[in-house]
């Protein structure tokens, strides 16, 4: 599998990760033998370091230093809530034009800890579906707009299910009827949730970098079908 490069330069590359390729290897599934780490190194023929992580089921830009200082920069700018991040979902229902979710999150690692969370949305298209979905008699969905300024586990999930729209496809955090109402008539398998945009700068230099990934297959040949 070849990924796809964004963006490259002397300290960093991006990929658009596809939706269910895990970053590394991690404890929670030992049964994957492939990853985005692995395969980046292969590809380009030397070692990477991921500066951030994507959920397994998320698609979009990943970032990864080609070197130990450009990597504790980055790391630093995510600490330091510099980095500008911005996703695209579609959701259940219709959401509002715009809005701010702020809701502290309990730490799904210990449950005696919370942290502060906050999300930025913005809805870009409304659409109806002439078919029912559990207890109504259409479907309604919103393609948003995320842009988080904290970076907590599974924050974006959490947070549209804390409003009530959440995203189509998570199986955690979603609503089971739409999630089952888009896998059948859709034969969408996937979390619709991308990572669109990041906005870093780079170490040592004034500019920053932008970058961008269009929507993997899955998730771009909903669009038309949904009427987002």
């Amino acid at each position: 599998m070849d990924l796809q490069i964004l963006y490259a330069d002397d300290d960093y590359v991006a990929i658009n990760k596809p939706s269910g390729l895990l970053v590394h290897r991690t404890p929670l599934d030992r049964h994957a033998t492939i990853f985005a780490l692995q395969l980046l190194r292969d590809q380009i023929g030397r070692e990477v370091f991921p500066c951030h992580r994507l959920d397994r089921p998320t698609s979009g830009v990943l970032l990864f230093a080609l070197n130990l200082e450009a990597l504790r920069f980055a790391q630093n700018e995510f600490a330091e809530r510099a980095v500008r991040k911005v996703y695209h979902a579609i959701v259940r229902g219709w959401v509002d034009e715009q809005g701010t979710i702020e809701y502290s999150l309990v730490s799904e690692d210990n449950p005696n800890k919370s942290s502060d969370s906050k999300t930025a949305y913005k809805c870009i298209s409304k659409s109806e579906i002439d078919k029912p979905v559990g207890d109504y008699p259409k479907a309604r969905f919103s393609l948003v707009e995320l842009s988080p300024s904290t970076g907590r586990k599974h924050q974006l999930r959490r947070h549209l299910a804390h409003i009530r729209h959440p995203i189509v496809g998570d199986t955690r955090h979603g609503d089971g009827a739409q999630n089952k109402f888009i896998r059948k008539h859709f034969n969408c398998q996937r979390l619709l949730l991308h990572a669109s945009q990041l906005l870093i700068k780079r170490p040592n230099h004034s500019e920053s970098i932008e970058i961008r990934a269009e929507y993997e297959t899955t998730f771009q040949e909903l669009i038309e079908p949904l009427n987002l």
